[in-house]
């Protein structure tokens, strides 16, 4: 019973342990953006794995070892972002592919980048035709990035001479589960009595919204509990 106990906090403290870590080093090292990054996530995995799960190892070295881990990888992070040669030797530089059309081997061969790999990341991006491509680069991250040729081009409001759409803004939520979010109201000069009056033109109180939120546009758009729908589409049982 007792290292049944011994495990169960052990992993609580782990779990707790890779969660203020993951704070610490920031929102890049979940998308294992770079070569550091994915090292990173790996060792502190594995660090975390053994101190929840291998009693056999002392609780202090291991925390020890997350602790200068962290600290390693944060100084590192650091050092990237002042230092763009320092940057460049960490993170590695995109590599170009495709350039005028055609493919570069000895920089695929460089990167160890197959053509199966290259043609199968141009249909991911919905370009099935090689032809279609002027250039294409790969990523730190290891994605892809195309630049189609002119034919190809998505079409434009510029290309296309049409006036500008109205200047848009990021959404804002004013009520989610019921709740009103009191710091989007006050951040944004929404009053209270504004959006009580919407709701009170449909016959609603905010505790009938699961969701409300100022669109791009200005637009006020509410989700309701009760959608009255008669027939939907898919309803869970």
């Amino acid at each position: 019973m007792h290292e049944y106990m011994a495990v169960f906090v052990r992993t609580v403290a782990a779990f707790l342990m890779l969660i203020v870590i993951a704070r610490i080093l920031g929102k890049q090292l979940l998308s294992n953006m770079t070569f550091h990054d994915f090292a990173t996530g790996i060792t502190l995995g594995a660090i975390a794995a053994n101190l929840a799960f291998n009693p056999k190892l002392s609780f202090g070295p291991l925390l020890l070892s997350l602790v200068v881990f962290t600290a390693i990888s944060f100084g590192i992070s650091t050092l990237s972002i002042r230092s763009r040669k320092a940057r460049k030797w960490i993170t590695g530089s995109p590599t170009v592919l495709i350039e005028g059309g055609k493919i570069l081997e000895e920089n695929m061969k460089h990167v160890k980048y197959s053509l199966d790999s290259l043609i199968q990341a141009l249909r991911e991006r919905d370009i099935f035709d090689l032809g279609e491509v002027e250039y294409a680069v790969l990523e730190n991250n290891g994605k892809v990035s195309v630049l189609k040729k002119p034919p190809f081009r998505t079409v434009t409001r510029m290309d296309m001479h049409m006036k500008r759409p109205s200047s848009s803004s990021f959404p804002v939520e004013l009520i989610m589960d019921g709740q009103l979010i009191d710091n989007n109201l006050d951040n944004d000069g929404v009053s209270i009595r504004w959006l009580e009056s919407e709701l009170e033109k449909r016959d609603k109180r905010i505790a009938d919204v699961f969701y409300a939120v100022i669109s791009t546009n200005g637009k006020l758009i509410l989700d309701f509990y009760k959608d009255n729908l008669k027939q939907p589409v898919d309803k869970e049982q």
